[in-house]
Parts: C-alpha cells; structure tokens; sequence
C-alpha cells in the first residue's frame, strides 16, 4: 500500500495543532480514552469537563429515549480560529457564514471553535440542549404501494436491487415505545432483507451471485401463491478484503445533543474502529453551523488517536450538511486510492437546515461524486425530527447503504457483525428482472421495492444507476402471483384474444440479474428459468427461508394497512407462521422479531 497524502486542501483544514504520526496503539471500544491521553493528541473529551460528564450521568444516558432538557453544563473555553480557504462547496446560501449578515442579525452570529484544527461554528450558548421535536416532523418518502399487474399487458417486472435495513431498526423504535410506525415508515423489502437467509453460496467469485428460487401458497390471499427470489452474494475474507479509505461525516448540530443521537454515534464509530487493519485509513469531519476537519488520515494502528477525536465532538449549532458532504468528499478524492474502498459514512438524524438542504440537490450532487469511485453510506439517529427521506435519496444515488441505529446492539449488527457487507462492495447496479409466462401466471405483484421500480429498458442500459452490494450480502424479493386459471383480480377483458392453456410442466417466469463488477463500466448477466420444480405443496412444506420471509413480508404489509391482505391473516398468525420457521437464531434476531408482532398486536396508532 504507497503512503497516503494530504495535500493543500486538508493542510488547509488542520491547523498545527495536530500532531505527526505517532507510534502503532493497542484500543477497542471498551478502552479508556481518558484526557490525559487525548490531551497529548490536542484534543479534549467531554471526559475531561466535569459538567459535560455530569450531565451524561443525569439518569438519561442509554435509554434511547428523549427526555426534558437538563441544565446546560458551563461553556468549554473557546479558541479562535485560524483563517481557513472557502471550502469548494456547491452553491449555497451562505448568510450565516457571511459577516456582514452576521452583524446585520446579531440573533444569528456564529462564533468559531477549534477542536483541534475543526473549523465548528456555534451560536451563543453552545451547549443549550436542543429542544425535543414533535413526531409528526419526521419525514419518509411517500411510495404507493405497487398494484396488482395483468401479466398478458405487462409480462416484464424490473427492479434495482435494495439491500439497506433503516426501516426495520427504525420500525422497532416505534413499536418499542409502544406505537405504530407512519405507513410511508414501512419498506417492506427492507423488513425483509434485515434477516439472514443462509442462501447457498456462490461457487467462486467469478460470478459473484448464486440465486434461490421457491413458491408456495399466499397464506393471506386464497387461490395465490408467492414467489421467493433470493440472491447470494461471494464472502470476502477478511484477510483478503481491500483496504479502507473512510471519511467519517459526523453531524455535530443542536439537534444531535441528545442520548440517542450524538453520543450513540459516536460509541457506533468506535465499533467501527476497532474492526480497523493497519492498512486502513480514516478521516473525521464534523458538520454544524460551518463544516471542519477534526482528524487527517490516520492509519487503523492509531485507534486511540481516533477515539480521542471523536469524544472531542460536541453538539450545537444549525446543520449545514451540504458544506459538510463537500468537505468529506474532497478528503476522500484527495487521499483516494483505486485498490482501496473509498467511502464517506455520514451519521446524522438528516435534518439540514443550513446551505443545500433539498434532497433533489444533494442527490444530484452525490450522484456526480459517485462517479469519481467515493462512495456514501448513511446512517441515521434520533427520534422527533428524523428525516428519512434525506437519507434515502444520499444513500440510494451515492452507491451506498442506509440504516438508522436506535440501539447500541444495533451498532454492533452494523459495524460488527455485518462489517464486510456495510463496507467492501462485490458488485455496482445490481438489477432484477422477471419476465412471467402469461400461460402460467394471468397477475402478479411485487411486494415492496416501490422506490426501487425500473424501467423494463433501464435493464439494459448500463448507464442506469441501481443498488450495490457488499460482500456476503443476499438480496430477498418476494411476488404474489396468481396462477392461470385461478379468479383474478380483476374481471376479463370482453374482446382479449384467447390465452394458450397452462401446461403442467413449462415455466413460470425467467429470472434474470445484472451486475457490474467494482470499478468495471461493462455489465455481466445470470439467468435461470422458474418451474413448478420450484413448488411446494403448502407453506408448511415450503423451506424455512421461504416460510421466515413470508411471515416478514406479511407483517410489513399488515403495518402499512395494505387491503391486499385478508382480515384473517392478522397478528396471531403472523406470530405463529414466525414460530415456526425461526430455525437456527444465534443472534436472537428472529426471537426478536416475533416480540414486535406481538407489540404490534398491542401499539396504538399515530392519532390514537
């Protein structure tokens, strides 16, 4: 690995206050990073202010919830900053930067901190805490759920491939605290593809996927089945996995002061890394009222010189997200490496509020960097003013993964157990498509992915931009079809010519999956036929990926009200369905789930 750079851009950002490199440093996440040791890296932890760490002891610490503001702890004392260059950022409004408006609004001026070389601009009263929002502030994106399709008018379905878990994790945090999630608050793939399906691994990683095809009996719709699609991803071993150039973007706005946002984020990190290898580098940039570095490139045997960077981090301030994006991005490029992964991790509750705020912009804006080999993967905090539409147009056009951590245990899922498939990618704009036999199958209709849909020719234009996945990552989609022959949904067109009759033995559908390979423009292709070989007779028979994933699918879609699904398929069989085909659960991620059917059976609603 050639020795990493850091040239004008991020000379410009760190003042001399950071030290030079330093000796190898044993550290994990359960190290002590006193003062004393940070202080000799020039950074000072809220270890080392008795009010701040008070106020960590107030009774709210770890509980994941929002409580009424505690007294503000005594103000740090502040240094002035040195004259740092305008950072290249896109076209923003920069009325808060801007002296003279500052002067004109006295209400608004910012005043400027070092925290070893970071360039944080905070208001009067820095450590006010921010005050707790109202839920109805949260954002998600609206998606009509998708319609049942006639497949003689439409026989093709195509889709981008979702591999993200932010709604899961994130409908459990409402269901936890006792209700029911907003219906745009549901993505039922991503319920789904929170779970590991233990699909049969590729062969080798020539071709990186293996794929898993079953069908069995809908348990919520008579007369229909389902269609299980899975796609396996090639494992990289650890040891063999390319080396990491992360930039980590960490929001450090007023809205991130409480238990479940800042300082989560910050034990989250740590977790990260510690799964570090010498060969790895990491940047810290944090983002409030005016974005600066608070860490260079270090290399992963400086552990503890990162832990110490991130305790330096305080919240307070407006949240100028678009500054931060430029300035993580342009220390990425500039300490890219095309053998390595080159990624930015931005941790934020996604309320932006200063510069480019409108997620249309920013997604334009992480699409133009993508194409530079950076990457972004966002992970959402807190509760009150989460914006889940903000992360997922970054995540979804920045060739990255989305996720929300309302729990530490969650952290460790993320940054722990499923490191290698947050952060090494084995494939770009992975694309499905499924062609259906109208002969076999009159409707169908895919469950979810409704921000994912593709048109049927974006398949094969390698231009179109669709979803990554990391290595050991499976991808689950699920349709329910109505078989030929069987009521449809919909009454018979009068005038349709006549259809040739199912035969027992022909195809069902035509699988097919599109993939390029990191860093290749050129895609490759996997197809496989569907056949009643695919079949089990109940669901009881189907194999237990297939029967875990349908209890999922159908209590995602319970959450989000969908009529397609019949009155009688309500909570108590969904818990039973889940019962029986929970398997193997080492983790008792699976336990878990079937504890939040049964909060779901007793949530109130949003109104109620």
């Amino acid at each position: 690995m050639t020795r990493r750079r850091f040239g004008a851009l991020g000379l410009a950002c760190l003042t001399a206050a950071l030290p030079g490199p330093v000796p190898a440093q044993p550290g994990h996440a359960g190290a002590v990073v006193d003062a004393g040791a940070c202080a000799a890296f020039g950074y000072r932890t809220s270890e080392s202010e008795p009010a701040y760490r008070a106020r960590a002891q107030a009774g709210f610490a770890g509980s994941g919830r929002l409580y009424a503001a505690p007294p503000p702890p005594a103000p740090p004392v502040l240094q002035r900053a040195p004259t740092i260059p305008p950072l290249p950022v896109p076209p923003v409004e920069r009325r808060l930067q801007d002296s003279s408006a500052a002067k004109a609004a006295p209400d608004s001026r910012l005043e400027e901190i070092v925290v070893s070389g970071s360039r944080i601009a905070r208001p009067p009263g820095a450590y006010a805490p921010y005050p707790v929002q109202p839920q109805d502030t949260e954002r998600y994106p609206n998606a009509v759920a998708n319609p049942i399709r006639q497949t003689a008018a439409e026989p093709v379905s195509t889709f981008s491939v979702d591999v993200d878990t932010a709604a899961y994790a994130n409908v459990r945090r409402f269901l936890n605290d006792g209700v029911r999630p907003p219906s745009d608050a549901v993505r039922v793939e991503e319920l789904v593809n929170y779970f590991d399906y233990r699909y049969a691994p590729p062969r080798d990683r020539v071709s990186p996927f293996s794929s898993y095809v079953a069908l069995a009996p809908s348990p919520w719709s008579s007369g229909r089945q389902i269609l299980h699609i899975g796609i396996q991803g090639f494992d990289v071993a650890r040891d063999e996995a390319p080396a990491l150039n992360l930039v980590f973007l960490v929001d450090t706005s007023g809205s991130m002061w409480s238990e479940d946002r800042l300082p989560l984020a910050q034990k989250s990190l740590n977790l990260l890394i510690d799964q570090l290898r010498p060969q790895d580098h990491v940047s810290i940039v944090a983002y409030a009222g005016s974005a600066g570095a608070v860490l260079g490139p270090t290399d992963g045997r400086q552990k503890l010189k990162m832990r110490c960077a991130l305790g330096a981090l305080r919240s307070g301030g407006s949240t100028a997200g678009g500054q931060g994006l430029s300035l993580a991005y342009a220390l990425a490029q500039e300490n890219f490496d095309r053998r390595a992964v080159n990624r930015v991790i931005l941790l934020t509750d996604g309320d932006f509020n200063v510069g480019v705020s409108d997620p249309s912009k920013l997604k334009d804006f992480v699409s133009d960097k993508r194409k530079s080999g950076v990457y972004l993967s966002v992970y959402g905090f807190g509760r009150g003013n989460y914006n889940d539409t903000m992360m997922q147009a970054l995540a979804q056009n920045g060739n990255g993964t989305a996720a929300y951590v309302d729990s530490l245990q969650e952290a460790r899922k993320l940054f722990r157990t499923d490191f290698t498939r947050s952060l090494f990618p084995i494939a770009d704009d992975v694309k499905v498509q499924i062609e259906f036999n109208p002969s076999q199958v009159s409707e169908y209709r895919l469950i979810g992915y409704e921000t994912r849909l593709l048109n049927r020719e974006d398949f094969n234009n390698d231009q179109v931009d669709a979803g990554e996945v990391g290595a050991g990552a499976s991808v689950t989609a699920l349709y329910e079809i109505t078989p030929a022959g069987a009521a449809g949904s919909a009454d018979p067109l009068r005038y349709q010519s006549a259809r040739p009759a199912a035969a027992p033995g022909a195809e069902l559908a035509y699988l097919k999956i599109r993939y390029k390979l990191p860093g290749e423009g050129r895609s490759r292709l996997i197809e496989r036929p569907i056949t009643r070989a695919d079949a089990a007779p109940s669901l009881q028979a189907a194999p237990e990926p297939t029967r875990w994933a349908v209890a999922v699918a159908g209590f995602g879609q319970k959450l989000k009200r969908d009529p397609r699904v019949a009155d009688t398929f309500g909570w108590p069989e969904i818990a039973r369905l889940a019962q029986a085909g929970r398997g193997d659960d080492p983790f008792g991620e699976r336990a878990e789930f079937v504890q939040l059917v049964r909060a779901a059976s007793e949530a109130r609603g949003q109104n109620e």
